[in-house]
């Protein structure tokens, strides 16, 4: 007997879901180009991060474990943006890591060449996987102050980012 081929439209399977965050951060594609483990990358930087108060610090974890539990992945893998919003009534903005495979950069452009906005930019971050304002915060903050903050996108790709 044939069994069907298992999609993400029925859920992300379990035993990709046990390998996936590691072969991700030895591949380099994971939450920083550059991080190999949750613990020593982000767990324990977030933890001495001063921008956070201790309880915002805890609320952070907290969420993360919670998101997991209630199936918020796999409604995110389920839902396809061009058709749930093919247009936003205010300015778009996509800064997107060069190595980034939790959200691929390709399908992100896609997405973004489709979409109708007032306003878009779309800006690859060289040396980034899924955190460029953490891996490449001076480039991040040039896009912000530049183009987020004046509406424009004179610093997105193809205009000399």
């Amino acid at each position: 007997m044939l069994r069907s081929a298992v999609t993400l439209t029925e859920g992300t399977p379990t035993p990709y879901l046990k390998v996936r965050d590691t072969a991700m951060h030895s591949l380099g594609i994971g939450t920083t180009h550059d991080m190999r483990s949750v613990i020593s990358g982000i767990f324990l930087a977030s933890w001495r991060f001063r921008g956070y108060t201790p309880k915002e610090k805890l609320n952070l974890w907290r969420g993360r474990v919670f998101s997991r539990g209630f199936g918020l992945w796999d409604q995110f893998i389920r839902t396809d943006l061009r058709s749930t919003v093919p247009a936003l009534q205010i300015p778009v903005y996509f800064l997107e890591g060069k190595y980034d495979y939790t959200c691929a950069t390709s399908l992100a452009r896609d997405y973004f060449e489709q979409l109708r906005a007032p306003v878009k930019g779309f800006y690859v971050f060289d040396d980034s996987a899924h955190s460029p304002l953490l891996e490449e915060p001076r480039k991040a903050h040039r896009v912000v102050e530049h183009d987020v903050l004046t509406g424009t996108t004179a610093l997105a790709d193809g205009n000399g980012a």
